[in-house]
């Protein structure tokens, strides 16, 4: 075993180089929330199924008496064989429901009817193809949005394109990235109000400064963009509305990157700081109708040396909160400031009801829910970005808690990492408590359920110099998995106090938002890199990169199904109803390098030619010959 992961060690390392609850907040245990949190049901049109964020589908035909005769119904090939992300769009066009399949690189979009899996057209966009070269952890995508009979969804090399949902025709294409300066797309849109394609860029690895960007759904022309660095009036805030003092001032965005007294190349002024500070929005965007405020996370700045960059890096690692319409700012608020563990906070941003117990001081009723890579679990005041509880979800070394006066982390003595010094024992990783991979909320439960990872590292700083489009990094590291605080993968476990055996590197996670406690939690193999499932037949679905597709009681978490399949999973399942009103749930196989170091490599290996056609249609089919990622479809008997 420790040659094993000295290996995986070796292999992510050499992309790497070069509960505290507000007291008289929570009034007592919430089994239910106290109004209905957003759900989706017949169709999925959206990355997230909801605007909002949630993950649950009010279908209930597939329930905890029958999830355990689920079969295969069809699978089809991506003719990809690269990490698979993302998760189908289903919709109703034509009177009939039908599915959008968006593939990694070359981002070909796929549409079948959703109900017997046969191929209607495939879109192959124009792509450059030496986008490959610059994306920093795989070429993948994340998924595509769909409103007004077009389906919207970003290209690797910097391009949002919108596809006719009927013709497979393209309708407007629209360049935002400059893929020359190491800025990519791999994140999925949001559409909102029918009106707004809203996107960011990826690549905080290459020294990029981030932004998001609005687009017109009907024509692709830009309505508004706004930075995540930089003086305000690049950033569209007024900082002096933010809930946090120490998250207001003037020009924030620039003044709390100061340069070191003796910096590398390429970083010799303040400009060149912010200019290059990462803080992409790769992840998720969630939106609150009624509210009318578009949330997302960002990601970690740039260059992972912190003493490269002094100050709080704002708005690194951070969340916001805009308006659609203009894009300006109602409030920040940065979670980890001066990160140098590589805690991002483009994670979802999961709006829901205040749960029963909860009092939200701005009386809107609205809290927003985010588990951090940092290994916190934030409830924030939706309306203003206050900060309810924040108790850790996973095993955490680095602080010791999150201060509700101030908002800010308290950071445990000697786990700031420095150059020429290695810190061990950080715990969470830079994999993070949970990835990018979705939670669900489950309205019928009241719970969160979260793909959890359990890893430590040691990290050591080291001088980087900025030159476009290389990555821009500048650390060493080495991880293993949590061995003390982590249970067996075939026992139930609760994280603090008890004893534990195993190595799992995974945990599945159900989680008590009103409480801020576990409800119970799994442990898995590997990390969990895929995203969750919730519906209201009380079954949660996720799967796993040793290959399984697994489906728990949502109240008990007792295993329902156990299905293997040809490849891992890192993508997201979603539930729709077929034209013959039968309930299905489908999900992508198909691991890329990264995920992939933990669980014997990429599946399936890439051979020859990645843009072989395959549009091969398999029913029934698992296994296959050739090397593609899948799309898999189930149903009941």
């Amino acid at each position: 075993m420790g040659n094993t992961l000295r290996k995986k060690s070796r292999l992510i390392h050499r992309v790497f180089q070069s509960f505290l609850i507000v007291p008289g907040i929570l009034a007592g245990l919430a089994d239910a929330v106290a109004d209905p949190a957003a759900s989706t049901g017949n169709e999925w049109p959206t990355a997230m199924g909801t605007v909002q964020g949630t993950r649950y589908s009010s279908l209930n035909q597939i329930n905890t008496d029958n999830a355990n005769t689920l079969t295969e119904q069809f699978s089809v090939a991506t003719g990809v064989p690269k990490g698979h992300q993302g998760q189908p769009l289903v919709v109703n066009v034509n009177g009939a429901p039908r599915m959008f399949v968006v593939t990694p690189y070359p981002n070909r979009l796929i549409a079948l009817d959703a109900t017997t899996g046969a191929i209607l057209w495939t879109f192959k966009p124009s792509v450059k193809e030496f986008s490959q070269g610059v994306a920093c952890c795989d070429v993948v995508n994340r998924g595509a949005a769909y409103a007004n009979g077009k389906v919207v969804y970003t290209l690797l090399d910097g391009s949002v394109v919108a596809v006719n949902a009927i013709t497979g025709a393209q309708i407007w294409k629209t360049t935002v990235g400059a893929v020359t300066k190491g800025e990519t797309l791999t994140g999925a849109p949001i559409i909102v109000k029918n009106k707004y394609v809203i996107v960011g860029n990826a690549g905080a690895e290459l020294g990029i400064r981030g932004w998001v960007i609005a687009l017109n759904l009907n024509t692709g022309k830009q309505v508004w963009k706004a930075y995540n660095t930089g003086p305000d009036a690049d950033v569209k805030i007024n900082a002096n509305t933010n809930f946090y003092a120490r998250d207001r001032g003037v020009n924030l965005g620039s003044t709390t990157w100061t340069p070191p007294a003796n910096p590398p190349l390429g970083t010799t002024s303040k400009v060149d700081i912010w200019k290059q500070g990462g803080s992409t929005v790769w992840g998720w965007f969630t939106y609150d109708p009624e509210l009318d405020l578009v949330y997302y996370g960002t990601a970690n700045p740039g260059v992972w040396n912190p003493d490269q960059r002094l100050g709080d890096n704002k708005w690194s690692a951070s969340i916001f909160a805009r308006n659609p319409d203009t894009g300006v700012a109602k409030w920040a608020y940065q979670l980890t400031p001066h990160d140098g563990w590589d805690y991002d906070a483009m994670n979802e941003v999961t709006v829901i009801p205040a749960p029963a117990g909860v009092a939200v001081p701005s009386n809107k009723g609205k809290v927003l829910m985010h588990f951090n890579k940092n290994g916190f679990a934030y409830m924030l005041d939706a309306w203003t970005g206050q900060v309810l509880s924040a108790p850790p979800f996973v095993h955490t070394t680095w602080a010791s808690e999150v201060n509700l006066a101030t908002g800010a982390p308290s950071v445990n003595p000697g786990m700031n990492p420095h150059e020429n010094h290695i810190t061990g024992n950080i715990c969470p990783s830079p994999l993070g408590g949970k990835e990018f991979s979705p939670a669900a909320y489950s309205d019928a439960t009241g719970l969160f359920y979260i793909p959890g990872i359990n890893f430590c590292t040691s990290l050591e700083p080291l001088k980087a110099a900025y030159i476009p489009s290389t990555p821009y990094i500048g650390a060493e590291l080495a991880f293993s998995p949590d061995f003390d605080t982590v249970a067996s993968p075939s026992a139930p476990t609760t994280l603090y106090g008890g004893a534990y055996s195993g190595r799992a590197m995974g945990e599945f996670i159900a989680w008590n938002p009103a409480t801020g406690t576990k409800e119970w939690s799994f442990g898995e193999t590997f990390p969990l890199w895929g995203g969750v499932l919730a519906t209201a037949g009380n079954v949660v679905f996720y799967g796993t990169l040793d290959k399984r597709f697994k489906a728990r009681n949502a109240v008990t978490g007792a295993l329902l199904l156990d299905t293997p399949l040809e490849c891992g999973i890192v993508g997201n399942p979603i539930t729709y109803l077929g034209s013959d009103g039968k309930q299905r749930v489908a999900v992508y196989t198909g691991v890329g390098w990264l995920p992939g170091a933990f669980s014997g490599g990429a599946c399936p290996a890439a051979s020859g030619d990645d843009d072989d056609d395959d549009d091969e249609h398999e029913d029934g089919a698992v296994a296959v010959s050739n090397p593609t990622g899948r799309l898999h479809v189930f149903t009941l008997p």
